[in-house]
């Protein structure tokens, strides 16, 4: 069980955080690459919740499994676009907390040069960390599923 539960100790904060996440979802960046970089946010923090949570959400978008299944490995993979990987390169540095240089950014406006979708790629990647900031301590675990 959780040590506590966001949406009910703190409604407000909590409509807040899910308000911000609706309006990136009906953006313009693609629900695919919304999914991957939630995902592959959520397994570099360890929340089980939420990596459970975005890959439910990815399949129920038609994606293929292997898709999720290559996630940790998609630098190796063949199953990602040129602008899923500069996103998820920069998911990564974010979440490690590593330099964003120059050359993932040029390469980021590349494949995002809409400041909407390249705005709201950035916010989602700050999002899904903080989420993941209050998931991972407040102990949120995935459902058990037969």
């Amino acid at each position: 069980m959780a040590r506590m539960l966001l949406q009910e100790a703190t409604p407000e904060v909590y409509r807040g955080y899910m308000r911000i996440a609706a309006l990136i979802q009906h953006g313009p960046l693609p629900r695919p690459t919304q999914e991957l970089i939630k995902i592959r946010a959520s397994q570099l923090n360890g929340c089980a919740f939420c990596v459970d949570h975005h890959t439910r959400d990815f399949r129920a978008l038609g994606e293929p499994e292997e898709r999720v299944h290559h996630l940790t490995v998609w630098r190796e993979s063949p199953l990602y676009t040129e602008p899923e990987r500069a996103a998820l390169a920069y998911t990564e540095a974010v979440t490690r907390r590593e330099l964003v240089d120059d050359e993932l950014w040029e390469t980021l406006r590349k494949h995002y040069p809409d400041d909407r979708e390249l705005g709201d790629l950035a916010a989602l990647v700050s999002l899904i960390n903080a989420l993941n900031l209050f998931s991972v301590p407040l102990e949120l675990r995935p459902p058990v599923r037969d």
